[in-house]
């Protein structure tokens, strides 16, 4: 059994920020993959399935994003190394697509919680936001929404995420890396 989690702040206020680029490429898997919706509120979290896979939104706010992932892993016994985690990443450029396991938090405090509940040996989607001039600015542009040229490319770097997820399902990380990385996206006009 696989873990997809899309992190970000659940209620419309927060829907198109950039800290939400997990819950909508999390969306587009759901769609894509026609997964069903369990329900069980003791998840904390909007949870789906297709086949053995599991799909989970959180539905507490970002800093305690890993309440609900250890909630769906203990009840589904799914090891940590068969969890993805898709977050926003202030450290690479927006539309950029990168891939780890483990590792440190990066200061994201969805990713301190889920460390702090299971540990930090999962892998990653990291989707590049772009970070603001001042580091006294990064609440306000996480919490943002994007901008409509942003909006515009959206749909295209959320589809190429969300396939490199489902690819981290049936292959290794080094192959789905090489084949999925952007540094530079063709989609970013920034």
């Amino acid at each position: 059994m696989w873990l997809i989690v899309g992190l970000g702040n659940p209620g419309p206020k927060y829907e198109y920020t950039r800290h939400n680029i997990g819950f909508l490429t999390l969306d587009r898997l759901v769609g894509e993959t026609g997964a069903v919706t369990l329900s069980s509120s003791s998840f904390h979290g909007e949870l789906f399935k297709k086949n053995t896979t599991l799909f989970l939104k959180p539905t507490t706010f970002m800093n305690q994003s890993g309440k609900s992932v250890s909630a769906v892993i203990r009840f589904y016994k799914i090891e940590t190394e068969r969890v993805i985690v898709i977050h926003d990443d202030l450290d690479l450029p927006f539309g950029a697509v990168r891939f780890k396991k483990g590792g440190g938090s990066g200061g994201h405090n969805g990713l301190k919680s889920v460390d702090a509940a299971i540990g930090s040996d999962y892998l990653r989607v990291r989707m590049g936001i772009g970070k603001p001039a001042y580091k006294s600015q990064v609440v306000d542009y996480v919490l943002h929404r994007f901008n409509p040229e942003e909006l515009a490319v959206l749909p295209e770097w959320i589809d190429h995420a969300a396939q490199a997820a489902l690819a981290l399902t049936r292959h290794p990380l080094d192959v789905v890396a090489t084949r999925y990385s952007v540094k530079k996206p063709a989609w970013s006009r920034s």
